[in-house]
């Protein structure tokens, strides 16, 4: 089985971990220096969120200002098109920002939003 890790820069792991925990992931572990914590997406991705300066140990550049900048989109499947509304609404509500209203292309139903430390993320539906 292939397992997905998605590692991303965070300002505070608590408050970070608290963003996501509103979403519905969950808490696994803290890494042993307590600048890492891993979250479970699925059975198959894991979140692992690092304080910046852990981050850029890990990659030996400098962590992306996403103030002016994005490296990367993180895309979830949902089950509906209201569950991809109901969790964007939960980011909203925890302090993300969302990135405006729905939008179907086909069979697909997409609606996207900023974390806490301006990560952007999209929850999707794919119909049929």
């Amino acid at each position: 089985m292939t397992m997905t890790f998605i590692n991303l820069p965070v300002r505070d792991l608590t408050t970070a971990a608290e963003f996501y925990r509103t979403l519905g992931f969950t808490t696994d572990q803290t890494g042993p220096d307590g600048d890492s914590m891993m979250l479970t997406i699925s059975d198959t991705t894991r979140l692992m969120l690092h304080v910046k300066s852990a981050f850029e140990a890990y990659t030996g550049v400098a962590a992306t200002d996403t103030a002016t900048s994005r490296e990367v989109i993180v895309g979830l499947s949902a089950q509906s098109r209201e569950q991809v509304d109901e969790l964007v609404d939960r980011a909203a509500v925890a302090g993300g920002e969302p990135l405006g209203p729905g939008m179907a292309n086909g069979p697909m139903y997409m609606r996207g939003f900023r974390d806490l430390d301006g990560h952007q993320w999209s929850f999707l539906h794919m119909a049929g």
